[in-house]
């Protein structure tokens, strides 16, 4: 499978995360299930799945390769749905 369109709240997660301080890198690219943001946060890695928030739950569910993917992947994957969620989750991560 080619690498899929962006949710349309995932340039408002990006630019809050990084203006938080974080190092963050699209996997967009990737595709075939890839999550789709790598960030780097104090000395910490994260997997994100941007969801859009404002889409009625039917429309935020993984698709049949995100599932496959993060089955097969050994480390968690986060799913996020908002800004607010992202910035939440970075400021939970203890130094």
């Amino acid at each position: 499978m080619y690498a899929r369109k962006v949710d349309a709240n995932q340039a408002e997660i990006v630019k809050v995360m990084r203006k938080m301080g974080a190092s963050v890198q699209s996997l967009r690219k990737i595709g075939q299930g890839c999550p789709d943001i790598l960030v780097g946060w104090r000395q910490k890695l994260f997997l994100f799945e941007v969801k859009d928030g404002s889409k009625p739950p039917s429309a935020r569910e993984l698709t049949e390769d995100e599932k496959r993917w993060i089955a097969a992947w050994r480390s968690p994957v986060h799913i996020i749905t908002s800004a607010l969620e992202a910035e939440a989750f970075l400021l939970m991560v203890k130094p």
